[in-house]
This record gives C-alpha cells, structure tokens and sequence, in this order.
C-alpha cells in the first residue's frame, strides 16, 4: 500500500503538470489516487483521464475544443471532496465528486452553483429524480438499479423465491455502503427474505474476521458485497478463507475489481459482481486508446491494466460526459459551452446502438436515453463472473425493475426536497 500510494502521488503531480498546459472546457474530476481506496480509484481515474487525452490528440477536443481534464485529491475524504469542489468549481462546466459522501455534501450546493454533478453509477438514488434533482446525473444506473439486478439474479428473475430465505448484506459503513438499503429493506419485507445487514468500519476494512464469523454463524443463503476498495479485498479473503461458497457471493460494480480477484486466483472462481460496463478489449476505442495515448507514453495506466474492468469503465464514464459536452454545443452551436448548456445535454443524451458504434464503444455500455424526469438513464447491465483467471460476462443483459424502483426514487425525492426547503421543483410536464 505505501508503494501504490508513492506511485499515486507521483501521478497526482504529473497530471496536475499536464493539466496546467491544457485550456478549453474545465472539466475537473474529485480523484482519489491515494488512501484506502487508492486499488480501485487509480484504474478507473486512468480510464477516464486517457479517453480526454486521446480526444484531445485525435480530435482537438470535443468541436474543435480542447478538454481541460484536472484533477484535485481527495483520498475519498468527505471533507477534502467539499474543499476540491469549491477550489474548481470557479471555471467548471461540472463536477465529479466520486463518493456519495462528497456527492452528498455538494448536492445543494450545485443548485446555487448551477454545475451539473455527474455521478455515474453512484450517489444518491433518487437523484434519478431530474425534476427535484435538475443539476445531478447518476446514469447509466443508479445503486437501486444494482440492488434490483443482483436481487433478479439470485431469485432467477422472480423475487418470490427468495421467501424464507437469509441474504446478508456486507457493505462500508459509509454512505455509499448504506446507499441501497431503503431498497433492500423494501424488497425484503414485500419478497418476504431476511435481510442481515452487516456494517463493516472503516478501520475494518482489511481486518473482517468479526463479520466473517457472524456470516459463519448465520449461514446466509447468498452475501451481498457493497465494497469499496480495501473492503473487497479483505472480505474476499476472508470468504476464501472461511469457505464461504463463491457462487453465492455477489458485489456492487464497484467489488469488481480485477487486482483483487487475480490475487486469488482459481479460489475466486464463480464470484460475480453486477456491471453497468463490460470489458471490450477489442473495441476500436482501445486501439485509438493505444495509438493516442499509450504508445505515445501519455498514459498512466500499465499494459496489463487497459483490459481492466475498471480502466474501461473509465473510458466509459468521460465518454458520457464528453457526449453530454457535443449534445449541448451541437443544440446551442457553440463549441464553449456553459455549465447550464451542459446540464440540458447530459439531460438529453441519446446513446444509441449506432451511436456507440460510431464512438467504437459497441458492448462497453447498454444504449440508453435521458430527459428532463431520467437523470439516470436505466440502461441496465451484466453479471460478470469470475472464471479463476478472468472477467467473463456471465449473463444476458439485465434490467431493474423500473415499475418498483421509480416510485421510491419519487418519494424519495419528495422528502428530500422537503427535509431542505425551500428546493426548486421543475416541471418535468
């Protein structure tokens, strides 16, 4: 951990040289390359970081734009996030807060901001809501839309099977591990299944022999993760270790990361993470990757590291800001767009099979919309399993149910509103 943070540090110091050359659209990202966290928050800042390089290098930008990609260090710190918001918040057309604490904590700060939050695949669910949440974005899919999936997938796409059954459910304690649990709590008293929710601390995160031997002790018919970081790979360890059966064990996108499960091995074989993004090593993005970046020396990534999921899922996640960029310039036919400009093109973002071909992303992301009332898109997903020495996807593409989820993102939207009135409300009609 002290080498990976060295080398974390090191990288913060490059890119924060590389990004002072850069002008056009400031795009900052709330990073986290040190810390716990530091495992799965250096592929996935890398992945995102390369796909604005190479379309500065191949492009000039996004229409004739330069993209200016900085980055401000939190360690996944809460308080340091707040800090990095309100230091780039001066020239930005958005904000990427990277934990649903930070997330949180910036949420109403961005009404009277005006920065649209872009979150994918993380922080507070509701914000799905767009006609409360009219500055926040979460698509592709949000924590309840991973919760609905996992729990379509262990009761084979009918919830009335798990009646009577004991679902553990090991997360951070942690906003972000707490997250899905009004979902949770919902489907369990509705599906009638015992959920045992067990909180690991942060200072458990690679010590988790408690919760294990509770686990142990309550024989839960599956275990799911909502880890981060460290956390994964302390309980993986510990599953392995206790004989937990690994074709039971299912995490979040986020307890999907591929140097935690080549340390175990063959003993990680039949674990699966839920997946908004699958890993395309053939796309034609990952050659324009390699020819405009990589092979030029402009990476930070290692060769092992571009078939990651997590480096892709980087890819990914600008990708979808850098559409929301060219859907606002081409409806306002201006190349430096405002922060309000972007707001109405991440809310109107059209991501087509044909689209995603053109962009050489085909299978690395499900085809999905946005509007004024979906800031969160829905596209669904895939289980990835894990095969003793690699990703495969190890199921057809998923959907959450969207007729129970969108109920409870309204209400909960509506009392987040009221708990912190006076709120804008928009009218979506």
């Amino acid at each position: 951990m002290k080498k990976l943070t060295t080398f974390a540090a090191a990288a913060v110091m490059a890119i924060t040289a590389g990004a002072a050359s850069a002008e056009g659209l400031s795009t900052p990202n709330l990073s986290y390359r040190t810390g716990p966290f530091a495992a799965t928050g250096i592929p996935l800042m890398n992945g995102q970081r390369d796909y604005m390089l190479m379309l500065n290098a191949r492009d000039g930008g996004i229409g004739g734009v330069p993209i200016d990609f900085s980055e401000c260090e939190t360690g996944y710190s809460t308080e340091k996030g707040v800090e990095c918001y309100e230091a780039t918040k001066g020239e930005a057309i958005v904000t990427q807060p990277w934990s649903t604490g930070i997330t949180l904590q910036v949420l109403p700060k961005t009404n009277v901001d005006q920065i649209p939050i872009l979150a994918p695949g993380y922080g507070f669910s509701p914000m799905a809501d767009g006609s409360v949440f009219n500055w926040a974005f979460n698509m592709p899919g949000s924590y309840w839309d991973a919760a609905s999936m996992i729990l379509n997938e262990l009761g084979g796409n009918d919830l009335s099977t798990l009646a009577g059954k004991k679902i553990a459910f090991l997360h951070l304690d942690h906003p972000f591990g707490k997250e899905p649990l009004p979902f949770l709590e919902a489907m369990a008293e509705e599906h009638g299944f015992e959920l045992l929710p067990i909180p690991v601390g942060l200072k458990e995160m690679q010590n988790q022999s408690a919760q294990w031997l509770q686990i142990r002790r309550e024989r839960p018919d599956n275990v799911i993760m909502w880890g981060w970081g460290a956390m994964n790979a302390g309980a993986l360890t510990e599953a392995v270790k206790t004989r937990y059966p690994m074709d039971q064990f299912v995490g979040v996108w986020w307890s999907g990361h591929d140097g935690d499960m080549e340390a175990l091995g063959e003993a990680g074989k039949g674990y699966r993470s839920i997946s908004y993004s699958a890993p395309q090593p053939d796309a034609a993005v990952m050659a324009d990757i390699r020819e405009y970046v990589f092979d030029k020396g402009d990476s930070l990534a290692t060769e092992s590291e571009l078939d990651w999921v997590f480096y892709q899922r980087g890819l990914v996640i600008s990708a979808l800001l850098a559409e929301g960029i060219k859907t606002a310039q081409d409806n306002f036919g201006e190349g430096e767009i405002s922060a309000a400009q972007l707001r109405w093109g991440l809310e109107n973002l059209k991501l087509t099979d044909e689209r995603l071909a053109e962009m050489g992303m085909t299978g690395m992301v499900a085809p999905f919309s946005t509007s004024c009332s979906n800031h969160t898109g829905h596209a669904g997903g895939w289980m990835l399993e894990w095969d003793g020495a690699k990703w495969v996807v190890g199921s057809d593409h998923l959907m959450a149910d969207a007729e129970t989820i969108r109920p409870l993102e309204v209400a909960a939207a509506a009392e987040y509103a009221e708990a912190n009135a006076p709120w804008p409300i928009v009218d979506c009609e």
